[in-house]
């Protein structure tokens, strides 16, 4: 099978699919061994251990400096674009989910006291920076094995 992904085109996408997949593995195992209990949003949801964004961008970078070489534009590219990626999951997403996090205890502030009553806001939308970094690593190397 290795010989087939090598050989395929599409071999980049399969091997960002391959580093999201196992990201998002990751997290429902950890959170089964963590909670004791399975929660099929861990899978499909954002945030969590490792960060699947992380996993994947740096799979995507990797593949293509192994592919095109790390003086390439493309990997050039693809670096910059993995950063940002890395940045947003880490520092912006994080942030929002902070401010969700503050705004629902407000919302219920307001609501125990029979003012308002809205939807809860989604919190957990970044990761921490270890988050990121175990992610990143984990695309790496999904990367570097994946590669020819």
């Amino acid at each position: 099978m290795r010989e087939f992904i090598l050989d395929s085109k599409f071999n980049i996408i399969f091997i960002i699919i391959i580093a999201w997949f196992v990201a998002q593995c990751l997290k429902v195992l950890l959170g089964v061994f963590r909670e004791k209990r399975f929660n099929f949003n861990w899978f499909v949801g954002t945030g969590g251990m490792p960060s699947s964004h992380a996993a994947a961008v740096s799979a995507m970078a990797t593949s293509i400096g192994v592919h095109n070489g790390v003086d390439s534009p493309l990997f050039a590219i693809a670096m910059l674009f993995a950063i940002v990626v890395l940045f947003d999951a880490q520092g912006v997403r994080r942030a929002s989910g902070k401010q969700a996090e503050l705004l629902n205890k407000i919302l219920d502030d307001i609501y125990w006291k029979k003012r308002i009553k809205e939807d809860r806001l989604k919190e957990l939308l970044g990761h921490t920076p270890v988050e990121v970094i175990a992610g990143t690593a984990l695309g790496i190397l999904i990367g570097l094995f994946f590669s020819p």
